[in-house]
Parts: C-alpha cells; sequence; structure tokens
C-alpha cells in the first residue's frame, strides 16, 4: 500500500514549556525564525503543527475556530449581497441592512488575512487564507475548485515562500492539469486588491499563453468578487493587456468603505496586472510585487528561462531586500526543448541547500508534488487521492464512482507505451512520479540500453534506495595529512556513497618510508576524470569526477558495485586532488586517472601515492611511454575511448535495470547502481563530444581499472616452426607423405 511521503509533522523542535508560554502572549511572529530554523506562517501569534515539506520547516497557526463539518463545504454567496456590485452601492442602502451583515463580511476578511480551520474527515484542518480565497471566490473553468489535499500542501509551502525575507518564490515541478495556473491567477488577484501602487506580470512559454491566462483566468477571476472584496476598475470590464485598479475596498477592511468618503476623495490603489511576451529581458527594470512564471519548463530556444530568470529576479528586489515574489511552475518539455534550463533552475532551488546568506542558489524554493497526489478523477470527496483500487465505494467530490486507484492506472497507461519509448518518456513528464520522471528526456539514439537505464532510475528513486546514500566530505584526522581519513555527514558535501569498509579495511594503506600502495586493490578502484585550471571565465568549465567501484572479491561488502560518486568543482584544483587523495586512502583503492590532464597524476606522486596511480590497462608495461611509466593513467585515444565506451556498455547489460539472467541474483531483481545523476549522464552520452559528460568519463575508468587484464593487448612473439610428418591414411595402412 502506497504511503503519504509529502511532509512530515516535526516534533521536539521547541521545548514545550517555551512553546506554551509564547503561545498564551501570542508572541510568535510571522515569517522566518532564525533561533529555530523555521518559517511561521501564522498570523494569530499562536503556532500548532510544525510541518516539513521539501526541506522547509513550517510552523501552522494554533487551532481556532474550527468549523464542525464533514469535509470542505463551500459556502454559498447570500443572494441579498450578491445583488451588489460596488462599495458605492452599498453605501446608499439603510444602516439597519449594512448592520446586519456587517458580522458576515468582517468574518471573510479574517479568513482571508488568517487562514481557515474545519474538520474533514474528523481531522482538524487548516488551509491559508489565499487557499481559502480560491476555493470559496474564485471561478474557474469547470466552476468552483474542489478542494484537494495537494493543493492544501501547496498553498502551505507557497504561504511560507511568502513568509520568509530570504525567498524570491516557488519553483514548481507539476503534473498536467494540477490546477496551478489558476491558483496562480487567483493569488494574482487576490494580493493585487490588497496591495497599493504596485505591479503585477505575468509571463509564459509565449506570449499568446501569458495573454490567455491573463483574459481567460485572471480578468474573470476578478469579476466575479464579492463587492467587498473587490476595488474599481479604470477601463474595460474585460481588458485584454492590463487591469488598473482605481478605488480600494478591502485594503482599508470593511470599516473603511463604510466610510462617506466620495470616490473622488478615496485613495486609490493604483495597482496594475499585465502580461508579456516571452524573452530573457520581459520586465527589465520594472518593480514587480509578484511574478507569475507559467509554463517555464517550456522555453524553446532561442529563448531561456535561466536568462530570464537572471533579469526578473532583479525586479523582486530592492538592493538586498526582498520586496516581491515568483509563483513559478510547470510541467517540463525534453532537455533539449527548453526542459535541461528548467531542470537546473529547479536543482538550484532545493531549500536544503542555502549560500551564506541563507538563500538557495535560485533564490527559490523547489517543490514537487508527484502525480498521485494531484491526478484528476482519482480524488474522493474528501480531497485525498485514490492510491490504489478500491475494496470498497469511493465517491469523488462530484459524487462519481472511482472504480481504479491512480496508481494501478498509471501503470496501466505505462504498460501500454512500453513499444513506443518517445510517447512514454511523454507520458512520464506529463504526469511524473518522480523527479526524474518528469525530466525524461526523448530516447534519440542513445548509446547505451535506456530502458535499463530508466528502470534502475525508477528503482533508485524509491524512499528505500534514497535512504541508503550518504552524502558527506572526508577529512584528515586532527588535520594531519597522510595520518588517516575521517567520514564526516555533511548534506551539502561533494560525495555521495552507498558504501562504508568495516573497520579493517579502512586506511588500508601500506605505508613504505615516504611511499605508499593501496592495501585493498583486491576489493576495487577508482577512476577519474580530473581537470588542470582551477577558474575560467564566468565560472564555468567541467567538473571533476571521481567514481569508486567494487570487484569481485572475498572480504566483506559488495561486488561488482558502484559505492562513491563525486562530481563538483570546488574553487580551487588543489582542494579537488585533496578530496580524491583522501577517499583513495579512506578505501585504499588504486585509481585510473585521464592523463590528457596530468596535474592530479603529478599531485599523486609528488605526495608519496604514486602507487595507487593505476598503469593504463589495455597496454603491458614494458611498452608503456617514459610519461605513462612515470605518472600511470591513460590517455583519450580513439582506441581507448572505444573500450571505454564498451566496458560502461557491457556494465549496464549486466547490472543495471530489471535483472533476469545471472544465477547470483533473485529473477526480476534490480540492479545495485544507485547513483542518478551517473545514469543520466549515461543515458546522454555523445561518444563524439565526450566534454561535458565528465561522469561517464570518470566511471568508464573505474570500470576498466577493475577489468585490468581483460582488454590488454598479446604481447607479440616470434614465429617458431615445427615440422611434423604428415601421413595419408588411404587404404588399410598410413604411409607417410613425401
Amino acid at each position: 500500500m502506497y504511503k503519504q511521503t509529502l511532509y512530515s509533522v516535526v516534533k521536539n523542535i521547541i521545548p514545550e514549556k517555551v512553546l506554551k508560554e509564547r503561545n498564551k502572549k501570542k508572541l510568535w511572529s510571522y515569517g522566518y525564525n532564525k533561533e529555530y530554523d523555521f518559517i511561521v506562517i501564522s498570523k494569530t501569534g499562536e503556532i500548532g503543527d510544525i510541518y516539513s515539506i521539501q526541506g522547509l520547516i513550517i510552523a501552522l497557526p494554533k487551532p481556532l475556530d474550527v468549523e464542525k463539518s464533514k469535509k470542505w463545504n463551500r459556502k454559498d454567496y447570500p443572494k441579498e449581497l450578491k445583488a451588489i456590485k460596488s462599495i458605492f452601492d452599498w453605501r446608499d442602502l439603510p444602516d439597519d441592512f449594512k448592520l446586519k451583515w456587517h458580522k458576515y463580511i468582517d468574518g471573510e476578511f479574517k479568513r482571508r488575512e488568517e487562514g481557515y480551520w474545519f474538520k474533514n474527515k474528523g481531522v482538524s484542518t487548516y488551509i491559508t487564507g489565499t487557499h481559502y480565497m480560491y476555493l470559496q471566490w474564485t471561478k474557474i473553468d469547470i466552476g468552483n475548485p474542489e478542494f484537494r489535499e495537494a493543493n492544501r500542501l501547496f498553498f502551505i509551502f507557497w504561504e511560507a515562500c511568502k513568509a520568509d525575507k530570504r525567498c524570491y518564490g516557488m519553483c514548481y515541478l507539476k503534473n498536467r492539469r494540477s490546477g496551478f495556473s489558476f491558483m496562480a491567477s487567483a493569488e494574482t488577484v487576490n494580493l493585487a486588491t490588497i496591495s497599493s501602487d504596485s505591479r503585477y506580470g505575468i509571463l509564459s512559454k509565449s506570449g499568446a499563453d501569458a495573454k490567455k491566462m491573463f483574459t481567460d483566468k485572471v480578468v474573470p477571476i476578478s469579476i466575479n468578487y464579492p463587492f467587498f472584496f473587490g476595488p474599481i476598475q479604470d477601463g474595460m470590464d474585460r481588458p485584454k493587456t492590463e487591469l488598473a485598479y482605481r478605488v480600494p475596498a478591502a485594503k482599508f477592511t470593511r470599516k473603511r468603505f463604510d466610510s462617506k468618503d466620495r470616490p473622488q476623495e478615496m485613495e486609490g490603489l493604483d495597482t496594475t496586472i499585465d502580461w508579456k511576451n516571452t524573452g530573457d529581458n520581459s520586465y527589465d527594470g520594472e518593480k514587480l510585487s509578484l511574478l507569475v512564471h507559467d509554463e517555464a519548463g517550456k522555453w524553446e530556444k532561442p529563448e531561456n528561462i535561466l536568462n530570464n530568470w537572471r533579469v526578473t529576479k532583479t525586479t523582486l528586489r530592492l538592493g538586498s531586500r526582498v520586496i516581491g515574489k515568483c509563483m513559478m511552475g510547470s510541467t517540463s518539455n525534453a532537455l533539449d526543448k527548453g526542459g535541461e534550463n528548467f531542470k537546473k533552475l529547479y536543482e538550484n532551488s532545493d531549500a536544503t541547500q542555502r549560500n551564506k546568506n541563507g538563500q538557495t542558489q535560485s533564490g527559490l524554493y523547489s517543490l514537487f508534488i508527484p502525480m498521485e497526489w494531484n491526478f484528476e478523477g482519482y480524488i474522493d470527496e474528501y480531497g485525498f487521492p485514490v492510491f490504489n483500487t478500491p475494496t470498497k465505494q469511493v465517491k469523488d467530490s462530484y459524487g462519481d464512482i472511482i472504480e481504479t486507484g491512480v496508481l494501478d492506472s498509471w501503470e496501466n497507461e505505462v504498460e501500454g507505451l512500453k513499444n513506443d519509448p518517445d510517447a512514454l518518456n511523454e507520458f512520464y513528464r506529463q504526469f511524473p512520479k518522480t523527479e526524474s520522471h518528469a525530466f525524461r528526456d526523448e530516447s534519440k539514439n542513445t548509446l547505451f540500453n535506456l530502458t535499463r537505464l530508466y528502470e534502475q532510475i525508477d528503482y533508485n528513486d524509491s524512499f528505500a534506495i534514497k535512504s541508503n546514500i550518504m552524502r558527506g566530505n572526508f577529512y584528515w584526522k586532527n588535520g594531519e595529512r597522510d595520518t588517516e581519513v575521517v567520514w564526516a555527514p555533511d548534506n551539502k558535501g561533494r560525495f555521495f556513497n552507498s558504501w562504508i569498509p568495516n573497520t579493517a579495511l579502512v586506511n588500508n594503506v601500506i605505508v613504505k618510508g615516504s611511499k605508499r600502495s593501496p592495501g585493498n586493490i583486491h576489493m576495487g578502484s577508482f577512476g577519474c576524470d580530473s581537470y588542470d585550471i582551477s577558474g575560467t571565465v564566468g565560472g564555468g568549465g567541467s567538473k571533476g569526477a571521481l567514481h569508486g567501484m567494487t570487484k569481485f572479491h572475498m572480504d566483506d561488502g559488495p561486488t561488482n558495485m558502484f559505492f562513491l560518486e563525486y562530481i563538483s568543482r570546488p574553487p580551487t584544483a588543489e582542494i579537488f586532488y585533496e578530496d580524491v587523495l583522501m577517499a583513495l586512502h579512506f578505501y585504499g583503492m588504486p585509481i585510473l586517472v585521464e592523463n590528457n590532464k596530468p596535474r592530479l597524476l603529478y599531485y599523486l606522486k609528488e605526495r608519496g601515492y604514486r602507487s595507487f596511480s593505476l598503469n593504463r590497462p589495455d597496454k603491458h608495461k614494458n611498452i608503456l611511454s617514459k610519461s605513462e611509466k612515470e605518472l600511470g593513467g591513460i590517455p583519450s585515444s580513439s582506441a581507448v575511448i572505444s573500450v571505454h565506451a564498451e566496458a560502461i556498455e557491457s556494465y549496464i547489460e549486466n547490472n543495471v535495470g530489471i535483472i533476469n539472467n545471472q544465477e547470483d541474483v533473485d529473477f526480476g531483481s534490480c540492479g545495485n547502481m544507485f547513483f542518478n545523476r551517473t545514469l543520466l549522464d549515461w543515458s546522454n552520452y555523445d561518444i563524439n563530444n565526450r566534454t561535458k559528460f565528465d561522469a561517464t568519463v570518470s566511471s568508464g575508468f573505474a570500470i576498466m581499472a577493475n577489468q585490468s587484464n581483460k582488454n590488454r593487448e598479446v604481447k607479440k612473439r616470434n614465429q617458431i616452426n615445427i615440422n611434423f610428418a604428415k601421413y595419408s591414411n588411404k587404404g588399410f595402412v598410413s604411409e607417410i607423405i613425401t
């Protein structure tokens, strides 16, 4: 059975005594709390449950005024108020009529500001004010939005993005028909109608798409607001390019619009919503309170979402102060059709990876909600997904029976598309269960077996496998080089590993004078794609890559398994070299390095680690060049490149994906190659343009190092002629042939 993984409730962050005291005095302030490193989205001064959603720790309000209900129910707009079109019509009504509706209107303002609590399936459930405005007061293409648990968590995450002064907004990786465009449009109108002197912008994969979002979503939502929320517009009722708000309503609360000021005497909002054509410099030089970035994963050349974000990010700040937010959401195109740039932006928005200013590399926070949580037709009446095929009758929010679970339905679709790789990959991108699905590329003419690679990636994306991967760095014990290396977990570390040897095998290095040799050479090897120059113009350049792989052995530990992955470019080349050296020392294994870039090889030799550097495995020692004998390593010649690709190909066929052809593994089990970055690098590998495939180069050398005798040239020997007598076997007696 499927288990929920979208969020968890975090316990024991705050001492119970402190929590009670501060709640009693209502001391919790909306925004980022540095003391406890979480984001408070409560506006009441009190906090309750603390959620962890994709790296963000979010403190929700304490339950107050929980409506007794069975599920979410949208409240009908009172007919007596529905006939009132503007605040000016309201002012002309008798005082006793207005007094009758003051409590109702004040309640709606409060829910808009603080959010709303209701009972859902017997559980007290919180939705943010933005989510309430979406559910209660937003008109969409099918009428009224339905309550979904996935959207509840989306809006809680978004509220945290708004509350956190370090954050520029969200980068939401979604499935098709998840409702993002309508939710973003609703938030645009919600914020614009309570803001003065502000500008709100919309971008999409094309200008036509941005315009359509504006005219078909934003404008109708604004028009259908109740009079007490809706400011007076300038211009046409249904504008095509800009929505301008002149006279406020909600900004000054219900009491303010009860005043007797004439329209010309009232302070105007002077707030606008518009859209722009798609381009790198869209909104350049503007100051925005909110930028909606719809379909950001579908910007095709020559447009570039990364370039645009570098520009539009500046519209959301004044100096170092963040003054606006970006609401970005999209499915992803294939990588060469805009998906690769969006993937980089998404990965650079990981809330767990921050700089010294407390910000992610992009400034955004990434959020991914798997398709099974937000797939139309598979949401029950309480807003929860129906994951597995029901054994009892289950209804959706419209009263229809849900007969199949979303996971079963999805698997059926996948099974039917397995003979059409491009159609299957498109389905994965539209309805992803994992981040890897969302960025699945077109099949192309890939060198290696894509089916096996994707089977392994899907397997690796399971929670159980992810939890087996450790991230961290290596350090010399007490800072003393060439003594003992220790492993230190670090969620910002450069190394990823899946296996730590037992104590007897760690730091197994043979020391003779100033020379050192690997003590675990029988267990495995490393491969490395190095670099010589620390920096390049613009901070680019390929990354240093290092892979560790075991081979068949009799010691305690896995066999034929990649156990370490390093793909990084530290500030200096020397840091990279020391990282490599420490990994070699810790595991006691040798390394095969590309010798076209020899600085790493010189570094190892000068430190006394020449014996760790393997000679090229395809040639005998006595025919190596002088430099090869001095340093070791292997060149990137055409012959080596071919053998290198064959080594990876063979490894994939025997050790990656679903394995059905080996006696020593369970039938139908999956391989143990757990590093998705390397698998994806293999899937895109271009043998004619190897420069950017650092992981492929490095991992291939590790495989070759473990097969050191397999591809070695046979030494030519002098031919010896031995003259044996030949006989004819005709007849009954053999006779010698002269």
